[in-house]
C-alpha cells in the first residue's frame, strides 16, 4: 500500500481556492479523528484521501454546477458550505449515510470537496467495528472499509447533523469529536473523470470533477447518475 508521506497541518489558506482546485490537493492527505460514539471508548482513526469529488455553489466559478447541493443558494441544510475553509460539511446521503466534505473557498462562496474513499492508516479495528464487520480484516476487508463515501464517514466515525461544521484546520472538539486535515506532498499519479452517480448533466464530462489517486485498490467503482449517460452521449 501506500509509504509514509512527509505531511503537514492544513491552513485556511491551503484550502481558499475553489473547490475544483483544492480537491487534486487533498488527494494523500489523511483526515485524522477521534470520536467517542455511545457504546464504544474514544478511538483515532487516520485515513488517507485516495478519491474526491469537488462540487461548487451558486454563483462560484465559471459554470453553475447543477450536482451541489448549494446550487440555489444557502439554505439551512447547506449553511456550512458558506462558511470558512477547512470546516467540514457532513450531510445526510438517502437518510442513511453521513457523508463528510471538506469546505473550500473564501468564507461567503460556497464549495466543498466531498471524501469519497480512503485508506485506512490507523485503527482499522475500530474502523471494522464501525462498519460492522466481524471477518477477520484481511487486506481485501481493509480495501473496502471506506471505498465510497457513505463507507467513508461510518469509518472516520463523523455524524449528521452532530458532526456538520467541526474545524478540522485547528482541531477543536465539537460535540465530542475532533478532526484534523493533513495534508501530504502532491500526488503526482492523477486521474479525473465524471462524478459518481450525479444525475444529468452534472454527472458527465462536462465536470470531470472526481479526482482519484490512479490505480490504488480503494478507490470507488464508477456508476453513472440518472440521466448522465444519455447526457453525455447526446453532448459527444
Amino acid at each position: 500500500m501506500s509509504t509514509t508521506p512527509h505531511l503537514h497541518r492544513a491552513t485556511r489558506d491551503e484550502l481558499s481556492g475553489l473547490a475544483v482546485e483544492v480537491a487534486p490537493r487533498l488527494l494523500g492527505a489523511e483526515l485524522r479523528t477521534i470520536v467517542a460514539l455511545p457504546g464504544e471508548p474514544e478511538v483515532e482513526v487516520h485515513m488517507r484521501l485516495t478519491e474526491v469529488e469537488a462540487y461548487h455553489g451558486q454563483g462560484t466559478g465559471d459554470m453553475a454546477d447543477p450536482g451541489s447541493h448549494a446550487r440555489m443558494g444557502r439554505t439551512a441544510r447547506n449553511a456550512t458550505m458558506w462558511g470558512e475553509p477547512g470546516h467540514l460539511y457532513v450531510y445526510l446521503s438517502h437518510g442513511i449515510h453521513s457523508c463528510v466534505n471538506v469546505v473550500c473557498g473564501p468564507e461567503g462562496v460556497a464549495g466543498g470537496v466531498l471524501l469519497r474513499a480512503g485508506e485506512v492508516v490507523s485503527g482499522a479495528d475500530a474502523v471494522a467495528h464501525r462498519r460492522g464487520v466481524t471477518t477477520p480484516v484481511t487486506p481485501r476487508v481493509l480495501r473496502d472499509l471506506a471505498r465510497g463515501p457513505g463507507r467513508f464517514g461510518q469509518a472516520v466515525g463523523l455524524k449528521h447533523p452532530l458532526h456538520d461544521g467541526i474545524d478540522a484546520v485547528t482541531g477543536e472538539q465539537w460535540h465530542g469529536a475532533r478532526a484534523e486535515l493533513w495534508l501530504s506532498d502532491p500526488v503526482v499519479d492523477i486521474a479525473t473523470g465524471p462524478r459518481v452517480g450525479v444525475a444529468g448533466i452534472a454527472g458527465t464530462d462536462a465536470f470531470p470533477w472526481r479526482f482519484w489517486i490512479a490505480g490504488d485498490p480503494t478507490v470507488s467503482p464508477f456508476r453513472w447518475g440518472r440521466g448522465a449517460e444519455d447526457a453525455s452521449l447526446g453532448s459527444s
